[in-house]
């Protein structure tokens, strides 16, 4: 660990996994740089401490959290609105006492907040300390939303059912089915989160981006294009700067239960932490998955499945047909399970994080995107990076689902696509090591945000 005593860094995640993540693991890089982090999280969907215990937590808003009951009533965009609204003042608050305090002897360098937050930056104003923002998913997918304004000037949003297959000529591979939008009743609010995201950005003292120059490299180039006065790091894959966690109890018997199997014969399926589905398109899943003859193991999440618990929609005694051929589970250690030698595939909502996963072990993809980035994301791991097969949701009838698990896993077609994904696995490897694009990022990043001292300068007038 280098010398970075007295230095403070202080984080502002998104509570949702796929954003907090992404956050605490960037918390390790820096922790194991040498600084000391800080992390600020809402009382919703508040983290487990104890996983983390080289930080410091600090929770806001308990005052006036936002409760399970009232989120599970909103859409996503709604959620969004309501956290930004909820959580403006007691971060405010928050940030201005931990940049005031002098007991402890450590000044704080910045601040990193998630992009979403549409009021960090106004608050850092405020407190004058530097931010910086950590956007959690690809570069490809920002450049789409920083082109909202373009898309909808031409017509392309909002999108129209007779338009989904016509090519967004401005934003090669995309088609206009794979705009990153939400499906929500307030279009307008929408467009709004997405423009201060943009602007947040725009108005910061740099950008880190969980991805890499090989992987990305056209579009980061198009964002320098874009952001000129802003500093991009793309220091990506993060989970690879760190260990993992130790298995669970739960792990160690998903692992016990791959141990079994051939090597690269199982697929593994998780649509990630969001996505919920009907039960009619829960039973052909599973049935598409048990037609496929391929040993599988099927994360259902509590909520997942509308309208149940968890797998009790199933047919009585289909569970115990499968035997040691599936096995269903409320939760995995994805970094283990995908880096595991009997997995030959990853059916996946394409969440970034998971893609980023999927490519640093070589996996395969069968893509059925659900929301927002996720559409992006599938495009490029079907079309650009040729490691991943599209399977749309409207199309997850059991046959076409048997049909397209055959063919990643046993035909020719899945082999070439395998030989594609360990090629760009390496290609991860290569950007982590010493003279790596994402190492030398890092350094980058590392003297950048030692360079801010006390005199803040805002970022109004750079960008002005």
């Amino acid at each position: 660990m280098e010398d970075r005593k007295g230095r403070r860094i202080i984080m502002f995640p998104l509570p949702f996994p796929g954003h907090l993540n992404p956050m605490l693991q960037l918390a390790g890089i820096f922790h194991r740089r040498g600084f000391s982090v800080i992390v600020i999280h809402t009382s919703f969907n508040f983290p487990d401490p104890s996983r983390h215990p080289h930080f410091t937590f600090r929770t806001v808003g308990d005052e006036n959290t936002l409760t399970q009951s009232e989120a599970s009533g909103l859409d996503l965009v709604g959620l969004l609105r309501e956290l930004n609204h909820r959580f403006a003042e007691p971060f405010r608050r928050a940030l201005a006492e931990e940049t005031a305090e002098e007991e402890s002897g450590e000044a704080v360098s910045c601040l990193v907040s998630d992009a979403i937050w549409g009021f960090a930056g106004e608050v850092a104003d405020e407190v004058r300390v530097s931010r910086m923002v950590l956007r959690t998913g690809g570069a490809a997918s920002f450049c789409a939303f920083a082109a909202f304004p373009l898309l909808r000037d031409k017509g392309y949003l909002p999108i129209q059912d007779s338009r989904l297959e016509e090519p967004v000529t401005e934003l090669p591979p995309l088609k206009v089915k794979d705009l990153p939008v939400i499906e929500t009743s307030k279009p307008g609010e929408l467009y709004r989160i997405v423009s201060d995201m943009v602007k947040g950005v725009k108005s910061s003292s740099g950008a880190i981006w969980n991805t890499f120059e090989d992987l990305e490299g056209p579009p980061l180039d198009d964002l320098r294009s874009q952001f000129r006065d802003v500093p991009i790091f793309p220091i990506g894959p993060f989970h690879k700067h760190l260990e993992d966690f130790k298995p669970t109890e739960n792990q160690e018997s998903i692992n016990a239960w791959l141990d079994k199997q051939e090597p690269r014969s199982a697929v593994y399926v998780s649509f990630g932490s969001l996505a919920a589905i009907s039960r009619e398109e829960f039973l052909e899943i599973a049935w598409g998955l048990s037609n496929s003859g391929q040993s599988f193991v099927c994360v259902i999440r509590q909520g997942f499945v509308r309208g149940t618990e968890w797998i009790e929609a199933l047919p009585r005694g289909f569970v115990e047909k499968l035997g040691q051929k599936g096995k269903f589970v409320k939760w995995a250690n994805q970094h283990d399970v995908l880096s595991h030698r009997a997995v030959g595939a990853f059916w996946t909502h394409c969440g970034w994080n998971s893609t980023l996963e999927s490519i640093c072990e070589g996996v395969p993809m069968i893509c059925t995107p659900c929301f927002t980035d996720q559409h992006v994301n599938s495009r490029y791991v079907s079309d650009v990076w040729r490691v991943g097969v599209r399977l749309e949701r409207s199309e997850m009838d059991r046959w076409q689902i048997e049909k397209v698990i055959r063919r990643v896993m046993v035909e020719s077609f899945g082999y070439e696509m395998r030989e594609r994904s360990l090629k760009l696995k390496e290609r991860a490897e290569i950007c982590l090591g010493q003279d790596g694009s994402s190492s030398k990022s890092l350094d980058r990043l590392v003297s950048h945000v030692l360079s801010f001292d006390s005199s803040f300068a805002f970022a109004s007038e750079r960008i002005s």
